[in-house]
């Protein structure tokens, strides 16, 4: 069954074409990979998923229902949470309370909140830090912490935007395998834009390859790794 289904969106910033014509699917409890050059428009992509952008022309649909323009809340209440490039968690609240802040998303009461939080933490081995400031968290931690916060929104689909960026190898592993487990133990659906293709070829099952706002090749990792065009504009001869 197909959950997220994006359909000749296309999307402008006065003359610059950002995205054009990008039609592509996520299967329920799938987990694709979105890459490409920098400025090839996968966030634009995501940001009209999440309703930061209202699109030109084009739709979004999550689970059959049409969520194309639906504000940033509304697009969180139908079941999409996210992560940004840019981690920027409330640096002077606890780990736990950051957590809390995405749980009232999908609950009114604080302490049933407090309760999703806490689980939520325990997935992302964050437990152990929920008393301590967000501020004095590492950067593989506050990524934890960014993750933690967009699940505890309860969603059906999480949307990743480069959290791997800046983590050393060990630490990328850490996450994969992070991401790995909770898609196989909760089936939550998972796209994710990523430059690390160790993490790429670990996790996804489909790759979605996009070049000056145009999807230029969608399919299983290892055939889209030998796609010329894709070596071409994006992976180089070296990743033969």
């Amino acid at each position: 069954m197909t959950l997220l289904e994006v359909a000749g969106v296309t999307k402008h910033f006065r003359g610059l074409r950002a995205v054009h014509e990008v039609s592509f699917a996520v299967p329920e409890g799938g987990i694709v990979a979105m890459i490409g050059p920098n400025g090839a428009g996968k966030t634009t992509c995501f940001n009209v998923i999440a309703g930061v952008f209202a699109p030109d022309a084009g739709t979004v649909r999550l689970g059959g229902r049409d969520i194309t323009g639906l504000r940033p809340h509304a697009i969180c209440r139908a079941g999409i949470g996210r992560t940004f490039q840019v981690v920027k968690p409330f640096p002077q609240m606890s780990v736990l309370d950051n957590v809390v802040v995405g749980a009232l998303n999908a609950h009114r009461h604080v302490r049933e909140a407090r309760r999703v939080a806490e689980a939520t933490l325990g997935l992302l081995h964050l437990e152990g830090k929920a008393g301590e400031l967000a501020a004095s968290l590492t950067l593989p931690e506050r990524k934890r912490l960014e993750v933690a916060r967009a699940m505890a929104t309860r969603p059906r689909l999480l949307l990743l935007d480069e959290v791997m960026a800046g983590l050393r190898p060990t630490e990328v592993d850490d996450m994969v395998g992070v991401f790995r487990r909770l898609n196989a133990e909760t089936g939550l659906t998972i796209l994710v834009i990523e430059h690390v293709m160790r993490a790429v070829m670990a996790l996804a099952g489909t790759i979605v390859v996009l070049h000056h706002g145009e999807k230029i090749c969608e399919g299983a990792p290892e055939t889209v790794v030998r796609d010329p065009a894709v070596l071409e504009c994006y992976l180089g001869a070296e990743a033969l």
